[in-house]
């Protein structure tokens, strides 16, 4: 213990140890006491010499310190001593704050001393896990050494440390425990560490955010106090920046937890806002940030535009455009908060019209748009606030058609309002202002007005300037070409480039894609000699980037000219473009543009950022429209007219293949929208189909239930008549069922006589069919054929009614059945139960053969319904065999009329024979020869004519 007061009290005799021989003794100690009290105070020792001796320490003590935190894990004293000289090691921060008047070797010596221990501990990735087994502890000496031990080792190896961490189970939310801890000291320090934790760390940052950061962060900025909070509502903005910048999934899990709602209040400021501390305006400016985050133009247009519809839903933007109105906001906050109104309303049309709606608290009270306008063009205000009320003009028309026609609305003849002053008013002004910033701004403003639409560039061209007393006004266009001409003739003398840019921007923008403005643009005659001009000039590289821009504008007019101007056509410009420039000049300087290293700065993101007014000279939107229009320009300069005949003819091809393509879509949707319409009746169809069967079955169930009553009621009946029964009713019910069985007997007997007769009349019309039949052979049998088909129908006339006959007779049976039943019912219930058993039996013997005799009925009522079928099939056979008749009957009578037309013809053949051989005769009778006479060839036909018929009588 000695040795521990030496060198920790006062001096001890003899000769003084060096610093490395006392660590090193130290260490001994450390490594070999078997007390606890010996190594706790060791290393209380090393913790005092940490920082002296940082190089002897680190070199010696670092892994006997860690083997105190895995070893004497019981102990929070010697560990929290531990921890807190390894921190001493590592931290950079202690050697920053004493070396800020050492040279800067020293500096960076510490530094890497720092990175050297940080490098020395990580190599075994079980440090890293043992610290975090150690913040599980509750107490004091030990959290709170850790955390800042994990913070000190964040910052100087974050990566690897992240790595090990994220790998680590429940390594983050070990951490995010930090956050609810009591203790302010090593909740703000956990702050410290999860910032660290979650730099540049996508996947960090998605578990901290789902380990309900979100939820306990803005519990901690309400509680300090929000805007008016200290350095904890600071860190906590800070904390919440890393999670949400450039995570498109955590700023989609803080918009759906409904966390914008909550950031409301924080910009809740009163009237009186004289007194802004420091900490106040770092707190509001880090809110606005965190505002500007979940809007950014570097998001997806998706997720901006669902968290601008949820800030206007709130109020957050209504919040904001109170705080730009106000007065006595600090310069800083004032610029930032123009900023994040930029990005809340940029692309929305909701949020912009709302914007419009604003008015300043003046008298007479003005137009947001008009109060931040007079800012912009004003060159006493500072250089940042000008640049936030150009973004803010210029995302209050993006994708707005409807404020840019109210913003040229204003320069229109018909619109001016001479009592008040305009967004025109104040942009022809700065437009035309001896400031060269002023004018670049309201160039590139007005240009953002004509952004894509067509309809306010010819509108532009109706604007008329009066440029003094006596002389005719002049048109906005003639306007900027002859300040653009005449700022030539001063840039010679030494003017800034900065006010043609911004002119040479702003004409580009208007005649792009519109044949009118450039017509009225070459009206001028002035116009293209004083590009050609300024193109073909060699002049230094100031002026570089403006030939760029006027080849640009020649270029333009190329390709967007309708040859409407005989004396610039697009080969006229083209050939002079080859005599007065040359066309690999031409595009030599056309290429300048995208050269320029301003060029590239501005094309990176939509808000003008530039360190000084002279760096103003690219718009974000333009540097998209140089890039688009290049390419184009110089394919159009170089190709004969020849080239742009077959261009145009292939898009004239191409326009006739789209229109068949597009009736070809109309017709596809025509039918898809049939097909859409079939498939919606047939789903309703289906579904009364459903319905109709459920009601089916429902419907049978209940015929089945109402069955089953019917019987158990029956059965009911049956046993309350055998021991209840009245020989009154009983006589009454045996005659009304004895009446009723003879009445059916006779119909019986009926249907029996009349199905007899049926049959009778059924085989004479056979016969009639077999007479008919033979008479039809013969040849001869139309009318009997028709008086047959006529009985045939009267039969099945007969056969119907005699069915009507016998379903009537059986209704009338189930109705005297029913009868029955029910007068057996009431005969029952009236009865008195007075009746003796014989009586009793006779009855129930009656009812029997009653039964017996129904059945018997009921038999022979089937045997006359399968009778009644078989007549219907014989008079169906009967009347298909007809028709067979009157078939054959008709083909006989065809077959009569060709034999009686055959023997016709062979009479009229016989009679010309006759008459030939009649004249044979005669010619040979008068040459001498010897002729038979008639009488000789009449005698020859009689023998003949016997001996046929003796053969006829043979036969």
């Amino acid at each position: 213990m000695n040795f521990f007061r030496g060198v920790m009290g006062g001096q001890a005799a003899g000769p003084q140890p060096s610093g490395a021989e006392t660590i090193q003794k130290l260490c001994d100690r450390v490594a070999s006491s078997t007390l606890l009290e010996d190594r706790r105070d060791a290393v209380r020792a090393l913790k005092s010499l940490s920082k002296k001796y940082r190089m002897e320490v680190g070199t010696q003590a670092m892994e006997h310190l860690i083997n105190i935190l895995q070893t004497d894990r019981s102990d929070s004293e010697i560990l929290g001593y531990a921890l807190d000289t390894l921190y001493n090691l590592i931290c950079n921060d202690e050697e920053e704050e004493q070396d800020e008047s050492e040279d800067e070797a020293m500096q960076k010596q510490s530094d890497d001393l720092g990175a050297q221990f940080t490098e020395q501990f990580i190599q075994d990735p079980e440090h890293i896990t043992l610290i975090l087994s150690l913040l599980e502890e509750f107490d004091f000496h030990v959290r709170w050494p850790g955390v800042k031990l994990l913070t000190a080792l964040l910052k100087n190896q974050g990566v690897q440390v992240q790595g090990i961490i994220l790998v680590s189970p429940m390594g983050v939310s070990r951490l995010m425990d930090l956050l609810a801890d009591s203790r302010e000291v090593i909740r703000n320090d956990g702050l410290l560490l999860l910032q660290q934790l979650t730099k540049s760390n996508a996947a960090i940052q998605k578990i901290v955010a789902f380990e309900s950061a979100f939820e306990r962060l803005l519990d901690i900025i309400t509680e300090e106090g929000s805007s008016d909070g200290g350095i904890v509502v600071e860190d906590c903005l800070l904390l919440l920046l890393n999670l949400l910048k450039n995570n498109s999934s955590n700023q989609n899990f803080f918009k759906e937890g409904s966390y914008i709602q909550r950031m409301k209040p924080w910009f809740e400021v009163g009237d009186d806002n004289s007194g802004w501390s420091a900490q106040k305006v770092t707190n509001l400016h880090l809110m606005l940030q965190l505002v500007r985050v979940m809007v950014s133009p570097v998001n997806s247009p998706g997720a901006s535009a669902s968290c601008q519809k949820s800030m206007y839903q709130c109020g957050l933007l209504q919040q904001l455009c109170t705080i730009l109105m106000a007065t006595g906001v600090p310069a800083d906050i004032l610029t930032e908060t123009i900023n994040t109104v930029s990005e809340v309303i940029r692309g929305s049309q909701v949020n912009q019209d709302y914007f419009a709606s604003v008015n300043a608290p003046s008298n007479p009270p003005r137009p947001a748009i008009v109060v931040l306008l007079m800012s912009m063009v004003n060159e006493r205000q500072p250089f940042v606030l000008r640049c936030a009320v150009l973004y803010c003009f210029q995302c209050f028309l993006y994708k707005n058609q409807k404020g840019q026609g109210e913003i040229v609305a204003t320069l229109l003849p018909s619109t001016i309002d001479a009592n008040s002053i305009s967004a025109g008013q104040l942009l022809c002004g700065g437009l035309f202002s001896a400031d060269s910033l002023s004018n670049w701004c309201a160039s590139v403003a007005l240009a953002h007005a004509l952004q894509d639409n067509l309809t306010q560039k010819e509108q532009l061209l109706r604007v008329q300037l009066a440029t003094s007393l006596g002389k005719p006004p002049v048109s906005l266009l003639q306007q900027c070409t002859n300040i653009l001409s005449q700022g030539d003739k001063i840039a010679r003398r030494g003017s800034k480039v900065q006010t043609r840019v911004g002119l040479l921007m702003l004409l580009c923008t208007w005649i792009n894609n519109c044949p009118i403005a450039v017509t009225h643009f070459l009206h001028n005659q002035e116009n293209v000699p004083f590009l050609t001009a300024q193109i073909s000039e060699n002049l230094g590289e100031d002026e570089r980037l403006v030939q760029g821009l006027c080849a640009l504008l020649l270029g333009i007019c190329i390709f967007y000219n309708d040859n409407s101007l005989e004396n610039y056509t697009k080969d006229k410009l083209k050939q002079l473009i080859e005599k007065r420039i040359g066309k690999e000049n031409f595009v030599e300087k056309l290429g300048f543009i995208t050269k320029h290293e301003l060029y590239s700065r501005a094309a990176q993101k939509p808000q003008p950022v530039f360190l000084s007014p002279e760096q103003m000279l690219f718009d974000h939107e333009f540097t998209k429209l140089v890039k688009e229009l290049e390419g184009v320009i110089t394919k159009a300069v170089h190709k004969s007219s020849e080239d742009e005949k077959k261009e145009e003819d292939v898009k004239k091809t191409l326009e006739q293949h789209d229109n068949i393509v597009m009736q070809y879509k109309d017709l596809i949707r025509e039918q898809d929208t049939q097909i859409q319409e079939l498939k919606e009746q047939v789903a309703t169809m289906t579904s009364q189909s459903e319905q109709m069967q459920t009601t089916v079955t429902q419907q049978l169930s209940q015929i089945q239930q109402h069955k089953d009553q019917y019987n158990i009621i029956k059965l009911k009946l049956g046993k309350d008549s055998q021991s209840q029964a009245n020989s009154q009713a009983d006589s009454q019910v045996n005659g009304l069922q004895t009446e009723e069985l003879s009445q059916l007997r006779e119909d019986l007997e009926k249907l029996r006589q009349q199905h007899t007769l049926l049959q009778a009349q059924l085989s004479d019309k056979d016969a009639l069919i077999n007479t008919l039949r033979s008479e039809t052979a013969e040849g001869s049998a139309a009318s009997d054929n028709t008086e047959m088909l006529k009985e045939l129908d009267a039969l099945r006339s007969q056969v119907h009614s005699q069915a009507t006959e016998i379903d009537q007779m059986k209704t009338e049976r189930q109705e005297l059945l029913r009868k029955a039943e029910a007068a057996s019912s009431e005969a029952v219930s009236s009865s008195d139960g007075s009746l003796d058993a014989a009586k009793m039996a006779e009855v129930e013997s009656r009812l029997a053969a009653q039964t017996s005799e129904t059945e018997r009925l009921k038999e022979e009522s089937k045997s006359l319904s399968k009778s009644r079928v078989d007549l219907d099939q014989q008079l169906a056979a009967a009347t298909s065999t007809a028709a067979i008749l009157q078939t054959e009957k008709a083909q006989l009578q065809t077959e009569v009329q060709e034999s009686k037309k055959e023997q016709d013809d062979l009479l009229m053949l016989l009679a010309d024979q006759d008459q030939k051989i009649h004249s044979l005769k005669q010619k040979l009778k008068a040459l001498g020869e010897p002729v038979d006479d008639e009488d000789d060839l009449d005698a020859r036909d009689q023998t003949d004519d016997d001996e046929e018929d003796d053969d006829e009588d043979e036969d």
